[in-house]
């Protein structure tokens, strides 16, 4: 896969552009506070950012320097990788609101400021994967070996098992420095109560969203390197699927219900993106065995991305319709 490497001004260029997508959003996307996001608004949202994320295929597809039809459909195959695995993250996201008692019209604001830390934090963690990759390529099989551990886990996620936010460990060390309160105040992050300032529930919700980012990170990063090790291309795929997330929520809350075997899709995608990676990596693979003293003889395999793109969207597809199927003729009520 070729890597290019962009000039400084093209990254600033970018993240500009995230920023006054982010502000646009927060402007657009309901009055602060007091305005209940419903179904149809979020609906129109999640096109227009998935309208903006084809633009920006399509603007990868015309100018970008080198192999520009190939790192268009590695974008895309990794801006569907990214969104698929978020979905897991809007049920978390639901369970997280319904523990704290956090109303309808107050959750965007939570998942705005959400949605920028995770812009930041993932960044971070892309640059960094970048550059171990670039330096130690044989990192691809451990990231493959994860994916498929992660992948396989999915199978065994047991939904009637309710973790406690609260136990987060970001969590605990917050409570452990600074007060909170057991009331909600609005939208208030912060409020000052007899003298002393204190977060609202809301602002440790924030804090458990964040934290769970970074876990669903540790997954969904080294899965979009399997279809590209262009930096540019892992960083603009992951942040053009997250920045859609928050319309995203509001669309699927209302028929979450209808996707209790979407899991199990991911895991198959989750373990096919690791397979994916660890058949290009034979010279690693056989080089281990040879230390072994093993003869593998394992042939290199590269599993071209629009093959990849078609199994992902497929996977994605068949596992949310098998969900409607089954849960309708189940005749689970409306709720």
């Amino acid at each position: 896969m070729n890597v290019v490497v962009l000039p400084f001004w093209a990254w600033i260029v970018f993240y500009v552009l995230v920023l006054l997508m982010l502000v646009a959003d927060l402007k657009m996307f309901g009055r602060k506070g007091e305005h209940e996001v419903n179904v149809k608004e979020a609906l129109k949202m999640t096109a227009v950012w998935i309208g903006v994320s084809l633009l920006f295929c399509a603007g990868i597809y015309f100018f970008y320097p080198v192999n520009s039809h190939e790192m268009a459909m590695e974008f895309l195959a990794g801006y569907l990788i990214e969104k698929s695995l978020s979905m897991d993250n809007l049920f978390v996201f639901l369970m997280l609101f319904s523990f704290f008692g956090i109303d309808r019209k107050y959750q965007h604001e939570v998942l705005f400021w959400g949605i920028f830390g995770a812009l930041v934090l993932r960044s971070i963690f892309i640059f960094a994967g970048a550059a171990m990759v670039e330096r130690f390529e044989w990192v691809l099989g451990l990231f493959g070996l994860f994916l498929l551990y992660t992948g396989a886990k999915m199978f065994k996620h047991n939904d009637n098992e309710k973790s406690d936010p609260s136990h987060n460990i970001i969590v605990r060390w917050f409570r452990k420095i600074y007060p909170v309160t057991d009331k909600l105040h609005g939208d208030r992050f912060f409020i000052t109560e007899g003298g002393r300032r204190m977060a609202t529930p809301l602002f440790v919700a924030l804090l458990v969203i964040e934290t769970t980012d970074v876990a669903f990170a540790v997954d969904s990063i080294p899965a979009v390197f399997s279809v590209t090790r262009d930096p540019f291309i892992v960083l603009t795929s992951n942040i053009f699927a997250i920045l859609g997330l928050r319309a995203l929520y509001f669309a699927l809350a209302a028929v979450a219900r209808y996707f209790t075997y979407l899991k199990y899709g991911l895991g198959i995608i989750l373990i096919f993106v690791g397979l994916k990676m660890l058949l290009a990596m034979d010279e690693y693979i056989n080089g281990l065995g040879a230390a072994m003293g093993l003869n593998l003889n394992m042939p290199h395999i590269e599993i071209p991305t629009p093959v990849s793109l078609a199994v992902i969207f497929g996977v994605l597809l068949l596992s949310m319709l098998f969900s409607v199927i089954v849960t309708r003729s189940k005749g689970q009520p409306n709720r």
